[in-house]
């Protein structure tokens, strides 16, 4: 009964953890790619302001949910380094749910 539950456990966390990292990062490449450059080609900071909490928080969760989700997912400290770095490279939450997720 135990062992059900706790895989029941596993399976939620991991389908948050990948909700959490897509959104994390198309808001990322949102912010990187089309409202900075609104920013500093049109002189319009409204999207980065509109884009950019939305995306401190998601950052954030992803950070904290990677850390909890390391021990069930049996993650040495190397490839929860690899999980942490790829959310600050473009596409890189992308790599991290076909390679670390799926």
């Amino acid at each position: 009964m135990y062992l059900c539950v706790s895989i029941a456990r596993v399976y939620k966390m991991k389908i948050t953890f990948r909700i959490i990292s897509l959104l994390e990062g198309v808001s990322y490449l949102l912010l990187l790619f089309i409202a900075t450059p609104i920013k500093y080609l049109q002189g319009d900071a409204s999207y980065v302001k509109l884009l950019g909490m939305p995306h401190g928080i998601l950052f954030m969760l992803y950070v904290v949910l990677a850390v909890v989700i390391k021990k069930q997912m049996n993650w040495d400290t190397k490839e929860v380094g690899i999980v942490l770095v790829a959310s600050v490279i473009p596409f890189g939450t992308f790599y991290i749910d076909k390679k670390y997720l799926r």
